[in-house]
This record gives structure tokens, C-alpha cells and sequence, in this order.
């Protein structure tokens, strides 16, 4: 007689996985505030003593941190048999791009922002964001006006943004005339208009942000060396008049944090505001219609009800129905491939 399938046994290994996860960022953190993983990109294997030493830190401490990264792949350990003191550690290719400072892909002050003691304190009280169907923190969340979390996120999250801004400036830069004007809204870090004006050398930007944001937008211009095509517009996105003439209004990680409506009455404003035939821009996590996956799109919704009174993670469709209720046409998607985030971008 054929064997039964044997249905798998229950685990509680993915609930302890879970409810150990601060753990592990708890690390990354160590070692990035350390200087870990540029101290062994320099040497490209260096033992516990060695990391030690330069760091400043116990040699006790340091071969702890140093295995548990290796566990949890960001290292990996050549171990002496003989002398375990003699061990080292090297990095990985991921460690090697994204955490050593040397890199020009350096990620690590990310987590000054996403590791924040106010992104943290929303998730403390998630529980009754949840029963209130909106942050629980306070009445605005992080959508107060000039809140001071944006500039931390500006100073944290630009090296982040480079894949995103580089897509965006080459779908957009061959579609712009000559002296294009653009309108790069909440701009915080600056990096999509200051990538743009580089890919088109004639395009001039208008930042729109919080005062405190655009002076990191103003020094980012400065070091892509388009400050000369770079002013600022400070203010709120509801109240500042954003003039007219535009080839393009910059629209990135925005609309995220407000109700439908208030999306379509942002994307009607960019409207406004564009030429005939010109183009607005938006960049989002865009999950699949199911809001289930991917994963990190999918996910992402929980943060904006931690932070925000009435932000989500809007589908393909949602952003369709929201452009043509603003008037766009010509509606295009550009999912990302390893980047949880789509450009989307129509026109006038």
C-alpha cells in the first residue's frame, strides 16, 4: 500500500525567530557603530584581537559580535583549530558593498534612521495604532509640519535612494527639452533632482521641502556639483504655490504617507503645475493587488500605520485609478529588480 504523506510537524521556530529579530539588528548596529566592517575590509581578514585593538572595544566583545555576524552571514570565519585566537574574519560580497565605508555604495547610515528611537517608539505602541486604525503616537505622526525626523531621514537615507534616482533620471532626462524646469517634491535629501540635473545638463531643479529638510538637499547639490541649477522652495506641499512652467514634478516616497484622496489632490496640484506633455514622476513600494506580496511592498503598509493617521502601501491599480483621476495618460510602471519599489510615470 502507498505511504500517507506526512503532514510537516507544527515549529514554533519561525515565532522565535520573530520575536528575536531586535536581536540581530541590535548587531548590525554594534558593528556599524564600531566600525567593524570597514576595520576588515582594510586588512580583508583581521582577528578578534586585531578589531579589537582598532576599534576600541574588548577583545571578549568583538570575537562574540564577530560570530554571531558570521552566523547570520555578514562575515565569514577562517577558524584556527590550533589557536582560536588566531582566527579571523573577512567580509562578503554584501558586507564588502554595502557596509565598509570605503564603498561607494556604503548603506550604512540608514540606520540612524530606520533604527531610530522614534521609529521605534511607533512600534512600541502598535497595538493600539492598530485599534485606532491610524498612529497612535500622535495626532499627526510623522506628517507633522516640519517634523524633525526628516532630517534624519535626509541625512540617513540618501545612499539608499542612488538605484531609484538613477532609473528615474534615465527614464525622465531623454523626455526633457533643453533648460527643462523640474519640481522636485519633498525632496528631502535631494538626491532624485540633483541625479537628474546630472544625467541633463540643462535641466534646473526646485526643491520643495521643510526649510530644516532642503538645507541637506542644498549641500547634496553642492556635491553633485549642480548647486548652480539647484534652488529651493521651502514650505508644505498643500500650501506652497509651485508656480507653473514645469517638464516634470518629482513625486518620491510621498504619497505613501496620506489617504487616497489626499494622493489624488497632490498628483492634481503636480498637474497644475506641468506643460502640456510634461511628465510627473512617482516612486513607491507598490505591492501586488492580493497585499500579500512581494514580502517587503507588502510589509510596508504596517509602517505607515505605526507612523501615520491614514498612509498605506498602494497597489498598481490604486495609482492607475489616482493618475487618471488627476488627469495623467500614458500611465507606464517600472518595477525595480532586488529594490522593493516601482517608478511609475505619466504625462500631461
Amino acid at each position: 500500500m502507498p505511504t500517507a504523506k506526512r503532514k510537516s510537524q507544527p515549529s514554533p521556530e519561525k515565532f522565535f525567530q520573530t520575536v528575536t529579530a531586535y536581536q540581530h539588528s541590535a548587531a548590525i548596529k554594534a558593528a556599524i557603530e564600531l566600525n567593524i566592517f570597514t576595520i576588515i575590509g582594510k586588512r580583508e581578514q583581521a582577528t578578534a584581537a586585531q578589531i579589537a585593538k582598532e576599534s576600541g572595544a574588548a577583545e571578549r566583545g568583538i570575537r562574540i559580535l564577530c560570530d554571531y555576524l558570521t552566523v547570520d552571514g555578514f562575515l565569514a570565519k577562517n577558524a584556527d583549530k590550533k589557536d582560536s585566537a588566531n582566527s579571523t574574519y573577512s567580509l562578503t560580497a554584501d558586507s564588502a558593498t554595502f557596509l565598509d565605508q570605503r564603498s561607494p555604495a556604503y548603506m550604512g547610515s540608514v540606520t540612524d534612521f530606520l533604527m531610530s528611537d522614534y521609529l521605534a517608539a511607533s512600534f512600541n505602541v502598535l497595538t493600539d495604532s492598530v485599534r485606532k486604525g491610524g498612529t497612535a503616537k500622535s495626532k499627526e505622526g510623522s506628517i507633522a509640519p516640519e517634523h524633525p525626523q526628516w532630517v534624519t531621514f535626509a541625512r540617513a537615507m540618501g545612499p539608499l535612494m542612488f538605484p531609484a534616482a538613477d532609473t528615474i533620471a534615465k527614464l525622465l532626462a531623454p523626455r526633457l527639452p533643453k533648460n527643462a524646469k523640474v519640481l522636485d517634491m519633498a525632496a528631502g535629501h535631494g538626491i532624485f533632482g540633483c541625479t537628474l540635473a546630472q544625467k541633463h545638463p540643462t535641466a534646473r531643479i526646485v526643491a520643495l521641502d521643510w526649510k530644516p529638510v532642503l538645507q541637506v538637499a542644498a549641500e547634496n547639490a553642492k556635491k553633485f556639483g549642480v548647486a548652480d541649477r539647484h534652488s529651493l522652495l521651502p514650505g508644505s506641499c498643500f500650501e506652497v504655490d509651485y508656480g507653473t512652467g514645469y517638464d516634470a514634478v518629482l513625486v518620491t516616497n510621498l504619497l505613501h504617507h496620506f489617504d487616497y484622496d489626499t494622493c489624488v489632490l497632490i498628483l492634481k496640484k503636480s498637474y497644475a503645475a506641468l506643460k502640456p506633455g510634461g511628465a510627473v514622476a512617482i516612486l513607491e513600494a507598490v505591492p501586488n493587488d492580493d497585499r500579500i506580496s512581494p514580502p517587503d511592498q507588502a510589509q510596508f503598509s504596517l509602517i505607515m500605520l505605526a507612523e501615520t493617521p491614514a498612509g498605506d502601501a498602494y497597489t498598481d491599480s490604486d495609482f492607475r485609478r489616482m493618475c487618471k483621476s488627476a488627469g495623467f495618460k500614458n500611465y507606464e510602471a517600472h518595477p525595480f529588480v532586488g529594490v522593493p519599489q516601482t517608478v511609475i510615470v505619466a504625462e500631461k
